[in-house]
């Protein structure tokens, strides 16, 4: 155990090294809210707005339906729907009913629905009246007993909720009709009946688990990652310390990041509901949309993605909006290029950092701090109260000095139980109770922590090690490119070469020369791309997550087929 915390001296006053965690599961918080501040708007949503007291006792009336369906403690009910109301509803429903909540991307295939329903085991799923055909065509092939039916409609004021069937029919080509019968149930039928006594379960906080959360399936087929109730509540109790100069009950948070990924679950779906925020829905991420919400909603809290924020950077009308009410807002899920950091803080007056975290922990464990102290560029900021981190050397396993790179390790209250029916690979993240994060870093002398790639991304062209971060970082501050990703691909001299995937924001023109000798001002020969290829966007998952991945396997189709043509 390293006991030695260099970054607990450049925490400000105001944020405590340790906390305690109440024993509470996640589902006390929304009575909590709803018995503290009846009256308090929970949710807006597209014009329409609901109390605390109406979202606690609607999930109350799911919760207890839930039981009569069969529901027990452990039982598996899975959530596929974007962040609507009935998302919220769904997840403290499942939760009050004593079940465990498996959130599901809407976006997936019936392959990958069917994969996550055998492999969590889920006996229920929530979704909405366009996914229903395709939960129906692999029900059989799981241990699905009920599909419960919703649709965007049902939530939306007057005139949308009459409106919204024929966008959504020019939308998506279909209008569907499920009938409550059988094992097809309708939520507005649910929500109707009078609310019955739940049965009562004993909770162990620290043992229970609250869901099952697939990571994303970029290498290999996805995990269940375990994450118990206290797990949840450390994390988000967590954000509660970090966010110090926020006050209880009086944010309105922009809640854009899908609750099927951990990091809008925990910041914006359960954090909110603790604080008795004020939680501002969007199903989706469109830059207008997003801009016209900020303007007319003033949300202040805004967890994001780098994608979300270079996006509304890049509209050609952003001067038009006022984004003045942006306080505070923690980037996830990738690296978080400074240009963007610096740009987004001029246009909105508000804080922009970088976070860093693992599904695996549910999922922040670092960050930079928002108020108080100055701005560390290239870092991901330091370990969050409870949590200790450290860079384990990859060739000998021993702990590394500050400014040696390694693979950084992480343990602490938010680190999850394990993967789900998976104890091999579960021993081979977990080792003496340090979580393995797969990504490469170093240590600075004042507890600083630099990611600088994952293990796997890591590209050794002609014996040098090199880190697609770095490459990208460069290329970034040219000012005609958008959006960059690098990555290594099979060369049959130098075993892997840098290959640069560009996106240019709109209207900017650049050829692959003028990138070129722009990243030889910045970078060693060796880690120039020595390829670049021009295109109008990059694979991203549902929180705007670049796949590397997909582009890699990409090259190597490309390498085989012309192989074989060859042959």
């Amino acid at each position: 155990m390293v006991t030695n915390k260099p970054w607990l001296q450049t925490y400000p006053e105001e944020i405590p090294s340790s906390l305690t965690y109440p024993n509470q599961p996640v589902q006390d918080y929304l009575k909590k809210a709803a018995d503290d501040h009846p009256e308090k708007i929970a949710i807006h949503f597209m014009g329409k707005e609901f109390t605390y007291r109406t979202i606690y006792e609607l999930s109350l009336k799911l919760a207890s339906y839930l039981q009569e369906l069969g529901i027990e403690k452990g039982d598996r009910v899975a959530i596929m729907l974007p962040n609507i109301p009935q998302a919220v509803i769904s997840y403290y429903g499942i939760l009050m009913a004593g079940g465990i909540v498996v959130q599901t991307n809407p976006l997936y295939t019936e392959r990958e629905l069917e994969y996550q329903m055998k492999d969590s085991g889920s006996k229920a799923i929530i979704t909405m009246d366009i996914l229903f055909p395709r939960v129906t065509k692999v029900k059989q092939q799981t241990d699905l007993q009920h599909v419960i039916v919703t649709a965007i409609k049902e939530f939306l004021p007057f005139p949308k909720n009459l409106l919204y069937p024929f966008v959504q029919k020019k939308q998506y080509g279909i209008v569907v009709n499920v009938r409550h019968e059988g094992s097809n149930h309708l939520l507005t039928e649910i929500l109707k009946q009078p609310t019955k006594t739940l049965k009562e379960y004993e909770f162990d906080f620290e043992e229970d688990l609250a869901l099952l959360q697939y990571t994303g399936g970029t290498t290999g087929f996805p995990k269940g990652v375990m994450l118990t109730h206290r797990n949840l509540v450390a994390n988000a109790s967590m954000c509660k310390a970090w966010l110090y100069k926020c006050k209880p009950g009086q944010e309105v948070v922009l809640g854009l990041l899908p609750f099927f990924h951990v990091y809008g679950m925990t910041t914006v779906l359960i954090l909110s509901v603790m604080e008795a925020h004020k939680m501002v829905l969007l199903p989706k991420f469109d830059v207008e949309t997003t801009l016209k919400t900020i303007q007319k909603q003033r949300p202040t809290l805004f967890p994001g993605a780098p994608t979300i924020y270079i996006g509304l950077l890049n509209h050609p009308d952003l001067k038009k909006y006022d984004l003045s009410s942006i306080d505070s807002c923690i980037s996830g899920s990738a690296a978080l290029p400074v240009e963007v950091q610096q740009k987004f803080e001029e246009i909105t007056g508000g804080k922009l950092v970088e976070g860093y975290g693992l599904t695996e922990s549910s999922p922040v464990t670092h960050s930079n701090f928002l108020w108080d102290r100055p701005r560390v560029k290239g870092s991901i900021g330091v370990p969050w109260p409870d949590t200790n981190a450290a860079i384990l050397s990859l060739e000998t396993g021993e702990f590394l000095p500050p400014g040696e790179v390694g693979e950084i390790v992480v343990n602490g209250p938010q680190v999850m139980k394990g993967y789900w029916n998976r104890p091999e690979e579960t021993a081979q993240s977990l080792k003496d109770g340090w979580l393995l994060t797969g990504d490469l870093g170093y240590m600075d002398d004042q507890g600083y922590f630099y990611v600088v790639d994952r293990k796997k991304d890591m590209i050794i062209a002609g014996g040098y090690n090199i880190y697609p971060r770095e490459i990208e970082e460069v290329l970034y501050e040219h000012p005609a490119v958008q959006e960059v990703v690098a990555a290594g691909i099979p060369d049959p001299y130098r075993g892997e070469t840098v290959k640069a995937y560009i996106v240019l924001k709109e209207g900017a023109t650049a050829n692959k020369e003028e990138l070129n000798e722009f990243a030889r001002k910045y970078l060693a020969a060796y880690k120039v791309p020595r390829l670049y290829e021009f295109r109008n966007e990059l694979p991203k998952t549902a929180v705007g997550k670049i796949l590397k991945r997909a582009l890699i396997d990409e090259e190597k189709k490309k390498l085989t087929d012309d192989q074989e043509k060859q042959a």
